[in-house]
């Protein structure tokens, strides 16, 4: 049976504790993801994800408005805006349970995560979509 292991994504783009809002946005614009996972050093401290980088932009954009974001979003710490202790997987869960996982709760990405705590990879659901054309192409 095939893990987490096996498809998720291992080369990560990562952010320091101590990075801004702007270089988390600037990170998530110019690489064109929606998930990055944030580490204190070598360990894994939480994710920053798309939807709470928008809410926070938003916000700041309602408070002190556009001539001012550029300038607000390098003064907010993202390690405000992480979401501690997210969700994970283990590199040896069946991706059966990892899908089950993903239909149920509706995240778009899960940290694989060493018994140890060492970040080993990302599953998002384009490693789904990736993983589904293999085999819907295999049948061809």
């Amino acid at each position: 049976m095939q893990t987490a292991a096996d498809i998720m994504t291992r080369e990560l783009i990562t952010l320091p504790l101590e990075a801004s809002l702007k270089d988390a946005h600037d990170l998530m614009r110019d690489k064109g993801i929606r998930h990055i996972p944030v580490m204190d050093g070598d360990n894994f401290v939480g994710m920053l994800t798309q939807k709470a980088l928008i809410a926070a932009v938003i916000r700041l954009l309602a408070t002190y408005g556009a001539n001012a974001l550029e300038r607000r979003e390098s003064q907010q710490p993202v390690k405000e805006l992480l979401t501690k202790d997210p969700a994970c997987v283990a590199p040896d869960t069946p991706l059966l349970q990892v899908a089950d996982f993903f239909l149920a709760h509706r995240h778009g990405c899960l940290p694989v995560v060493h018994p140890d705590g060492r970040l080993a990879g990302l599953l998002t659901s384009s490693d789904f979509v990736r993983l589904s054309r293999i085999l819907l192409a295999a049948q061809l």
